[in-house]
């Protein structure tokens, strides 16, 4: 059964990988930070390309300049410290210069010290090509040394000189801000840009022998390598580079690399990774160790022939012990194998800086601490009381007993005298509709949550401007607004008590009750909301003939049918309430999800609430087959439905799903437990749909995983120009539309990944601009 159960859960979800996201500090559109008047620019802000450091660089400073109109001036002050002189802290200098400002820099090392350490000759990638950064600070060559040339000359011209200086920490200083030297001095100024880029430690092995003198983590001239054996560990551009720059110089490469393929490398490196591997003289671009780059009579660059070096390519491997003359690495079966070797280099990429960010007061995104641990607990709290009351618990019988609103809403009404308290009286009018709707705490608890959708939809319909977040937010806000809320409180009641009913549909549909309007007109929603999220018009003493062709009908035939076509994302994205308000209110919040193979498995946990959902039909089935007054007749409401709703619906769907919102996204309910959704993941595994990826436009960003609020490697298959056909995506478009260089789009796949058709609605905004062009 164990074997069983783990190659069904590989066949639905674990087959695919489960990406990592790097925790970074909280940054807005515009750059600010959870701290008032400090901002951040550059690769902090989770692009790592050389165009957007440019483009936050100048437009981080346009947006202090304007906010600074609105402060008050301080004439002994800065307006702007700037830390960090990388591209990303040199554009908005530029941009400071221009803008009138009053501004230091203050640097580390050097100017431009990530390009500085960059190998010898390095080729620099600007992508887009077509984008033109914001500010005067440009940048067309694709050469490490004629860029640093490029750049400097267009600083110098501005005279900006960076003052030296490690900032440890920035502090409130009154009404403006105080960042504190690591020599004890400090710098103030009205506001303060951090672009230090990816400045942190460089990351470990944590291995036995790697503190020693030949284990280096940059490189800077691959011909001092020529004819030696090289170790390179990592499975990034930078280490991939690493490699075949040695290789071109004449070294003995072997490249090291913990995963089963170069996920997070550009494909044109991966390439020359395996043609190199394949022929050690292939043409591949790398520099000869005595010669450089010449220039042909067209101005074009030629490639010498590479030198005599070799490259070994060992994936699925670790590094286990660096020794002076030898490494012992472990292969995919674990077991240890000795190489002789001399150099190592650990191209594994360095840690953000988040100590200077903790030190300064920065919340790092989905960092727990204690003021968020207090926070998330009282909203918890919160919670468990909201459900108890909406639910008719302990909160609502207490609330009926005390008489409290919306308890004595009709009394309310009556009390205002006159033409209201008649019309409160009489149901077949408007008020009265709403005074007997009203004195459910249900009711007044979905006037609240359409109204959140409507407002926040609103907000992310201007926030994120693309027809396909247009065309799904009005959809699933009409959906919730109408027949989630307008129809079940108020139109059928209406038409009920003014005869306009047909009585047969009301009998078949909405069984005669002791309470409220007289009629279980609650029931409507089960015409948006299916079986096994919704139960209860399935879970009768009585079957409902009706409800049970609605539901076989919805679950059965129109869902597997949408998701055919489109994926899963047809009912959660753009139907479901849940779904709804994850889009709107959690619109925001997405980058919160957690992600990696612990929280993958989670994702099961829905399965098993599914198979509960499915073996409670089937008891109350049998109790409809057996003779009046068996056993499930007399306790399934209260032994099995309402433990059902207390534990699924209450807990877990309620208090969970909307009281984690804030701390780990909006699709906590959606993603680990809904028994709809863990259907449709099965369903799912059969659709055309996927998202399709353009792989010589992705530049490893990692920014489509970060803001999946699925937990999706999306990175993973768009780096390799796979469709991702994870059935956990609920088509958000958000990383389509997060994707800088216009990598992703929704489409149809057949089985074997051939291109049916993309979307023609547009998600993503760079390939909107390229339209236009």
């Amino acid at each position: 059964m164990r074997r069983l159960i783990a190659r069904y859960a590989g066949w639905l979800h674990l087959r695919w990988p489960a990406g990592t996201v790097e925790p970074l500090p909280e940054i807005r559109e515009d750059g600010r930070t959870s701290v008032p008047g400090v901002y951040v620019s550059g690769d902090l802000t989770g692009i790592p390309l050389l165009k957007f450091a440019l483009d936050s660089g100048a437009r981080v400073a346009g947006a202090i300049a304007a906010d600074l109109r609105r402060s008050p001036q301080d004439d002994a002050t800065l307006d702007l410290l700037i830390v960090g002189a990388g591209v990303s802290g040199l554009a908005a200098a530029v941009e400071a210069r221009r803008l009138g400002l009053s501004f230091e820099v203050v640097e580390a090392t050097g100017p431009f010290s990530t390009l500085v350490n960059f190998p010898r000759a390095k080729p620099i990638y600007t992508y887009p090509r077509a984008m033109t950064p914001a500010g005067a600070l440009q940048v067309s060559a694709d050469v490490k040394e004629a860029l640093l040339e490029e750049l400097g000359s267009q600083v110098d011209r501005e005279g900006i000189r960076p003052r030296p200086g490690r900032a440890e920490r920035i502090e409130r200083d009154g009404a403006g801000l105080r960042v504190v030297l690591e020599d004890g001095g400090a710098i103030r100024a009205r506001r303060v840009l951090v672009a230090i880029g990816r400045s942190g430690s460089f990351r470990r092995l944590r291995v036995p022998g790697e503190g020693g003198p030949q284990v280096f983590n940059r490189l800077h001239d691959p011909r001092d390598f020529s004819g030696r054996r090289v170790l390179v560990v990592g499975g990034g551009d930078a280490a991939l580079e690493t490699a075949i720059a040695l290789t071109g110089a004449g070294a003995f490469v072997t490249l090291v690399h913990r995963g089963p393929d170069f996920a997070r490398a550009k494909p044109e490196n991966a390439g020359k990774i395996e043609r190199l591997r394949r022929d050690p003289r292939a043409r591949v671009g790398v520099p000869h160790p005595s010669s450089e780059r010449v220039t042909t009579a067209t101005g074009r660059f030629m490639d010498p022939p590479a030198a005599s070096g070799h490259l070994t390519l060992r994936l699925s491997t670790r590094v286990e012990t660096v020794r002076e003359r030898e490494v012992v690495l472990a292969g995919p079966d674990g077991r240890p194998e000795t190489v002789p070797n001399e150099v190592v280099f650990t191209m594994i990429g360095r840690e953000a800086p988040l100590d200077f960010f903790r030190r300064s007061g920065i919340a790092i995104a989905g960092a727990m601490t204690a003021r968020r641990r207090l926070g998330m607990a009282l909203v918890l709290l919160a919670c468990v009381w909201l459900y108890d009351w909406k639910s008719g618990g302990a909160m609502a019988a207490l609330w009926q007993r005390r008489h409290w609103f919306p308890a004595n809403l009709p009394a309310l009404l009556a009390a205002a005298g006159g033409t209201i308290a008649e019309a409160a009286r009489d149901p077949r009018t408007l008020i009265g509709t709403l005074a007997i709707s009203g004195s459910s705490p249900s009711f007044w608890y979905t006037i609240a949550y359409s109204t959140v959708i409507v407002v926040f939809g609103w907000r992310r319909i201007r926030r994120r401007r693309t027809p396909y977040v247009t065309a799904q937010t009005v959809t699933v806000t009409a959906i919730q607004v109408l027949p989630l809320f307008l129809i079940p409180e108020i139109v059928l009641p209406l038409l009920h008590h003014n005869g306009l009913l047909p009585a047969g549909l009301a009998d078949a549909l909405f069984p005669v009750a002791g309470y409220g309007h007289g009629r279980e007109f609650w029931r409507a929603y089960g015409l948006i909301l299916a079986f096994p999220l919704n139960v209860y018009n399935l879970f009768t003493g009585e079957p409902l003939g009706w409800w049970i062709a609605i539901s076989v009908v919805q679950t059965c035939v129109l869902i597997p049918l949408g998701i055919y076509l489109y994926g899963k994302g047809v009912y959660c994205g753009w139907i479901c309430s849940c779904g709804a308000l994850a889009e709107t209110l959690g619109d925001t919040h997405r980058h919160k999800m957690p992600h990696g193979p612990g929280w993958n498995r989670l994702n099961l946990a829905g399965q098993g609430i599914l198979a509960i959902a499915v073996l409670l039909l089937l008891v109350r089935i049998a109790g409809w087959v057996l003779p009046a007054g068996n056993w499930v007749d007399v306790h399934f409401d209260m032994a099995l439905k309402e433990r059902y709703k207390w534990t699924i619906d209450v807990f877990l769907a309620g208090v969970l799903g909307y009281g984690l919102y804030f701390w780990y996204s909006g699709r906590v309910w959606c993603r680990f437990f809904c028994p709809l959704a863990a259907l449709m993941h099965v369903y799912a595994r059969f659709s055309r749909f996927a998202i399709v990826a353009d792989k010589k436009k992705c530049i490893s960003c990692n920014l489509c995983t970060s803001v999946c609020h699925q937990g999706i490697d999306v990175m993973n298959f768009a780096n390799k120009g796979l469709p991702m056909r994870d059935p956990q995506c609920v088509r958000c478009s958000a990383c389509v539309q997060s994707c800088p260089t216009g990598v992703l789009q929704f489409g149809q796949v057949r089985r074997d990944g051939g291109l049916i058709t993309v979307d023609r609605l547009m998600a993503s905004p760079v390939l909107m601009r390229e339209a236009e062009v």
